[in-house]
Parts: C-alpha cells; structure tokens; sequence
C-alpha cells in the first residue's frame, strides 16, 4: 500500500478531487497554506494499492496546471521606505510525494 501526499494550488483542489472520486480514490481534504507568497494550499490524502500510484499520479498531472500570475508579495525596503513590488510568480502544478505504508486498519 501506499500514501500519495498531493499539495495542490486551491483552485486547482476541488476539480482534483472530483476527478479521484469519480474513479473511486478516497481522498482526506486538508486545508494548508504555502511558505513564500502565503496562499492558500490543500493537502490531499489518498491511500492506493502500489499497482494504482501511477494512474493517481496521471490524474494530478492533468489536472494541477501550472500559470504565471502577477503577485505583490510582502513591500520590501526601498530609498524611500517600503515599496510593494508587483513580480510574476509561477503557482499551482502540484507537489507530491509517494510515501510507503506499513500497515493499514479501516474500522
């Protein structure tokens, strides 16, 4: 068995879900938020037999797309005091990690 621990862009969740639940993947939903431009994350959960990882791992590739937005990230120090400065930032795409479980109990 396995865990596949999915941190999706929030946008990106709720269409990610939907496509694992329609091919019967449970899926535990944790609201989480990312280190660097502070947005909002989830944090999905879903335990697979080691024969389905790589359809799971199809299902986020297709549906966690990366884009470039325009943020204003925390103002920086400028000669004349703080300036926010507006920069394109890549977000959304999906971090995963395929972890190996020991043992599993459902009760």
């Amino acid at each position: 068995m396995k865990m596949i621990l999915a941190i999706v862009h929030d946008e990106d969740s709720h269409n990610l879900i939907k496509e694992l639940s329609e091919k019967d993947f449970g899926v535990t939903k944790l609201s989480s938020t990312g280190g660097f431009l502070k947005m909002g994350n989830t944090t999905l959960l879903i335990g697979v037999a080691a024969r389905q990882v790589q359809e799971v791992l199809a299902i986020i590739e297709e549906t966690c797309k990366t884009h470039r937005e325009m943020v204003s990230p925390t103002p920086i120090m400028g000669d004349t005091g703080y300036v926010p400065i507006p920069m394109e930032v890549k977000v959304g795409g999906a971090t995963v990690f395929v972890l190996d479980v020991a043992e599993h109990y459902k009760y």
